[in-house]
């Protein structure tokens, strides 16, 4: 495998070089403690700026780049507050155009206010917000999203500070999780909606939707739904505290420079049409879906198995979102980001959640203790099945899956077996990867 997700230590990112340099731009104003996780979260919003773009996947079929999601966790005081900033920088055009609607909007309450009862009403604009308030409501948000999906389908971009702020958007936890399942696989958002002026409609949600919180939220925010599709849904990047220092972070400043630079990539978004197949970004989704099978096997896992496809294709259309703002151009760079935004996305997962893929309610000490490991890293470089037993026994697995298990390590070729001894030993192809 090219990274190892059971590690205390989060996948090392790989440095920005040819094909790559919008991550350079993009990270030079923050703090260097801050740089890994803002890379997956800053891909979203630049991604929003996408319109009429479709790319065939691994499966054979077209998929628009929107739906990308993200969700920063870290402890209170980390520098989660470093993403907004980055994401106003690159959603001033947004910014510029909302201001227009919102004057619009602003004229016609106006208009409404000083009208008298028995005077005709001003019809209501069209107006469409493409970077939305957090704070905005239910009924707000799907209007938003007919309006937009009315005039050509642009693709809404929220950053909610808070993952608690969903709950308002979507009207409420419950339907949170099938708001954010429509949100990922573009689809309409379920039923007829009736807004105050009696429009009604069900339109489809292009909409790439970004949160923050601190482990404690984000585990309590998940809890009922592990198993239903939504959490897989979500790519994380996850930051832990590091250690004590006396000094304060620096951060550096989005001056005019910056912007005029970062706007070159903006317009390669914007101008950005058409239907395209990147075979190279395919083959590294299939060197992917391989390397996952092989993780899942050595931790015997099946939810590991199961969460790794969204990680892969959520990792491709951020790696997609670079092609793009490479000129259209593959390097081997941005195939190397997509293999560690997959990694990066996963190890966060059980770093943060894994005790709570069976279920579990633990702190978050516990649940790195409990989740899901690397069975084979464990054992001693041989072994034999009794030890492969207890090991299983200790981390609540059956028994009677051992030789299976060491069946599934042998076809891997992680292992081999000496009839000699009764042992199993690691081989040279897992030892040195």
């Amino acid at each position: 495998m090219t990274y190892n997700i059971f590690n205390s230590t989060a996948p090392a990112m790989p440095k920005p070089s040819k094909g790559t340099e919008i991550v350079k731009l993009l990270l030079s104003q923050a703090s260097k403690d801050m740089r890994e996780p803002l890379v997956p979260m800053a891909l979203p919003a630049l991604a929003a700026h996408l319109t009429d773009v479709e790319l065939m996947y691994s499966d054979n079929q077209y998929y628009e780049l929107c739906g990308q999601m993200g969700h920063l966790v870290g402890p209170s005081g980390i520098g989660k507050a470093q993403l907004t900033h980055l994401i106003e920088a690159i959603m001033r055009p947004f910014r510029d155009h909302d201001e227009v609607e919102y004057r619009k909007l602003a004229d016609w309450i106006r208009q409404m206010k000083t009208r008298g009862a028995n005077k005709e009403k001003p019809e209501r604009p069209a107006v469409s917000f493409w970077f939305p308030p957090a704070d905005i409501t239910a009924p707000a948000f799907l209007q938003n999203a007919l309006a937009l999906e009315q005039q050509g389908g642009r693709t809404q971009y929220l950053n909610l500070p808070e993952v608690e702020m969903a709950d308002k958007m979507c009207g409420g936890h419950k339907q949170v999780s099938q708001m954010v399942r429509n949100i990922y696989d573009r689809q309409r958002a379920g039923a007829l909606r009736a807004t105050a002026e009696g429009v009604t409609g069900n339109p489809l949600l292009r909409v790439n939707l970004t949160f923050s919180s601190t482990p404690e939220a984000a585990r309590l925010f998940y809890k009922r739904d592990m198993t239903n599709g939504f959490f897989g849904r979500i790519p994380f990047a996850y930051k832990g505290r590091s250690e004590r220092k006396g000094r304060i972070p620096r951060q550096g400043q989005y001056d005019e420079g910056f912007l005029q630079e970062l706007d070159q990539y903006l317009l390669r978004l914007d101008n950005c049409k058409g239907r395209f197949v990147v075979k190279p970004l395919n083959k590294v989704a299939d060197q992917l879906a391989e390397e996952m099978a092989r993780l899942a096997d050595l931790a015997d896992d099946d939810m590991l198995f199961e969460l790794s496809h969204r990680s892969i294709f959520s990792a491709w259309k951020k790696a997609a979102t670079l092609w793009v703002l490479n000129n259209q151009t593959y390097s081997r760079s941005i195939g190397d980001f997509m293999v560690w935004f997959c990694y990066y996305d996963l190890w966060s997962k059980v770093r943060v959640f894994s005790d709570m893929f069976k279920g579990g309610d633990a702190l978050m000490d516990e649940a790195q203790r409990t989740g899901p490991k690397n069975m084979l890293d464990s054992l001693d470089r041989s072994f034999n099945e009794q030890q492969l037993e207890a090991l299983r026994q200790e981390l609540g697995k059956s028994r009677e899956g051992t030789k299976h298990q060491l069946n599934v390590w042998k076809n891997r070729g992680f292992i081999e077996y000496s009839s000699q001894t009764g042992l199993y030993t690691k081989t040279e192809k897992y030892r040195t990867p």
